[in-house]
């Protein structure tokens, strides 16, 4: 019978902070999406945010072992900022027809990934394309429930359900691993970072 091997500590102290780079750069990355403007003030005041963040209040350690495609995170920010124009375009309609009161509505997502980076990343990128907002999450069940501005305008729950769906379909084939896309009932990616022929993107 063979030993099991055992596998190195983390780091901890200096060190584990060092090592979390890629979580300074999404939050300097989510200080400019909020503030709105993209300018080396506000980058600038972000790295200090969140450098001083994580100095003081290091968050733990996620555990998400994933495979960032890069052509896959190419499309997943090319399809996002479509989303945000062609929402903002619709959402400037409804301001300027205030005649026809929009429809509002929560809807309920189940998500297909187990991973609570997943989950997050979802929330988020929904939250960020006008006329829609997280107003719960359940870590758990994986579920969203997202207040949408206008139904009629969005198609429908089930449309938009369909839309955050594709949302958490283009994370998963931007930042997952090919056991987290089998988890998630998902084909395996293929050499240009996408499901394959055939599939709804």
């Amino acid at each position: 019978m063979s030993t099991p091997t055992i596998p190195p500590p983390a780091p901890s102290g200096l060190r584990a902070r060092l090592n979390r780079w890629p979580m300074l750069l999404w939050m300097t990355a989510l200080w400019v999406l909020l503030w709105g403007d993209l300018t080396l003030a506000n980058v600038l005041a972000g790295f200090g945010v969140a450098a001083l963040l994580l100095l003081l209040a290091p968050m733990p350690a996620v555990g998400y072992v994933g495979r960032v495609n890069i052509l896959g995170t190419v499309w997943l920010l090319a399809k996002f900022i479509l989303d945000v124009l062609l929402a903002s375009v619709e959402v400037s309609k409804m301001a300027l027809h205030p005649l026809r009161p929009p429809e509002g509505g929560v809807i309920r997502i189940p998500l297909r990934s187990e991973s609570d980076v997943i989950l997050t990343l979802t929330g988020v990128f929904t939250s960020l394309v006008p006329g829609s907002i997280i107003v719960e999450a359940h870590r758990f069940t994986g579920t969203l429930y997202v207040h949408v501005l206008d139904l009629p305008t969005s198609g429908g729950a089930e449309a938009f359900r369909q839309q955050v769906l594709r949302q958490e379909r283009r994370l998963l084939y931007a930042l997952a691993s090919q056991e987290d896309l089998a988890r998630a009932g998902l084909p395996r990616r293929r050499w240009w970072g996408g499901p394959g022929k055939g599939s709804d993107r």
